[in-house]
């Protein structure tokens, strides 16, 4: 190593072998399946997906829902902005890690520090990466991402005490164009009975596909925050949010008696949107 070379700031994985396979083959092989089972929706090159992030026995499939309609774009994607709520270390805004690499079984990826940079003049934007290192919401999104995508940087982004409108100016700043996908990290209702998770997790989808987004609400999703700002920005590009998938823990591999619900969007065109609706009927 020469003198100006400096090992880079790594964020290992934190969940490995309790979220998701710790053996690099295992791992790949469980995401390849769980998106060769994934319907690909008719959907044309998604700006911004919601994907939840359970583990992957609970949750793999909703999550590759959302991932396998970047198939036919992945070779495009070179950034990719990462946000879901801090779940461990309470703090106020929204921070982005000093790290430089973040790890998986399935390798390393570079955090964009220009971005980094430049989320960090706003105001209620910490570098920080306390909130990061225990963090699962973004972890488990990354081995999809790492799959299905040749290459990327990776904006890391964690929501702590913020409100909508700020996450909505961040993710403005970092927005970018095709070369650059938006993913929200958020599981929906936590613990009520099946029956009453459906009911409440439909409400909520609902007021996501309205861009309803002061609809929702802490007990709605653990990612409001970050789904509420995607919701504000998307609004304003003129997206809209079409549903991919809604099931919960009950449907895949836990009891009904208390569930969590988990949500697939992706995010595209409203004018596309309404045009295929048009179609079909």
């Amino acid at each position: 190593m020469t003198p100006m070379q400096h090992e880079p700031r790594v964020r290992a994985a934190a969940v490995v072998g309790q979220f998701y396979p710790g053996s690099p083959e295992r791992l790949r092989g469980d995401v390849e399946a769980f998106l060769t089972k994934a319907a690909k929706a008719e959907i044309g090159a998604p700006k911004a997906v919601i994907a939840p992030h359970a583990g992957y026995v609970y949750s793999g499939m909703a999550a590759a829902a959302a991932f396998t309609t970047l198939r036919s774009q992945a070779s495009g994607i070179r950034r990719v902005v990462l946000i879901g709520p801090a779940h461990y270390i309470p703090f106020r805004g929204l921070a982005v890690p000093t790290a430089s690499v973040f790890e998986t079984p399935l390798g390393r990826m570079s955090v964009a520090r220009d971005a980094a940079a430049s989320l960090e003049e706003l105001d209620f934007v910490v570098q920080a990466d306390a909130p990061h290192l225990p963090e699962h919401a973004l972890e488990v999104e990354l081995p999809f991402l790492q799959v299905l995508l040749p290459a990327f940087e990776l904006v890391p982004i964690v929501v702590g005490e913020a409100n909508p409108e700020e996450v909505a100016e961040a993710l403005a700043r970092v927005w970018g164009g095709p070369e650059t996908l938006i993913v929200v990290s958020s599981d929906l209702s936590h613990f009520h009975e099946y029956e009453t998770a459906r009911r409440l997790d439909a409400a909520t989808a609902a007021a996501i596909e309205r861009g309803d987004w002061a609809r929702l609400g802490p007990n709605d999703a653990c990612g409001y925050l970050a789904v509420a700002g995607l919701l504000i920005e998307a609004g304003r590009r003129g997206l809209a949010a079409r549903r991919l998938m809604l099931c919960s823990s009950g449907d895949t591999a836990g009891s009904r008696d208390r569930v969590v619900g988990y949500g697939a969007w992706a995010f595209d065109s409203a004018r596309d949107a309404f045009d295929r609706e048009r179609a079909t009927v």
